[in-house]
């Protein structure tokens, strides 16, 4: 594996998450989710958002309601649903469990590898 696919697949791995944080503030347009996505590295296509916000609605954790707009078709703008925020809230709570987790081997190995290049014996 090369990392432009391990950086892909920690990406998906998180991509739903961020989106129940975009909707959670409250309606959002799917191409302003877009763009906030784009614009914090985590690349998204059309392709790929379009599919997970069904799958999310289908969960029951969105919602959405059609907007008559003044420059185009009607817009559909999601919103997080009751069980939407609580699972939101989960999420969440693993999230910082996970980076806590995942900072605490980052240290030590860090700390370790600082050990290591010290005691290293002189070469002189």
């Amino acid at each position: 594996m090369n990392i432009e696919n391990a950086q892909v697949q920690m990406r998906k791995g998180i991509l739903e998450f961020c989106i129940l944080h975009i909707i959670s503030r409250g309606e959002v347009y799917a191409s302003d989710m877009l763009d906030e996505l784009t614009s914090a590295h985590i690349m998204v296509v059309e392709g790929t958002l379009y599919p997970l916000l069904t799958r999310l609605k289908n969960s029951g954790w969105l919602d959405y309601k059609w907007v008559e707009s003044s420059s185009g078709p009607p817009r559909k703008y999601y919103v997080l649903t009751d069980e939407g925020k609580v699972f939101l809230e989960a999420m969440q709570a693993t999230w910082f469990e996970l980076a806590e987790s995942v900072q605490t081997v980052i240290n030590r190995t860090e700390e370790l590898s600082k050990t290591a290049s010290t005691n290293l014996p002189d070469p002189n």
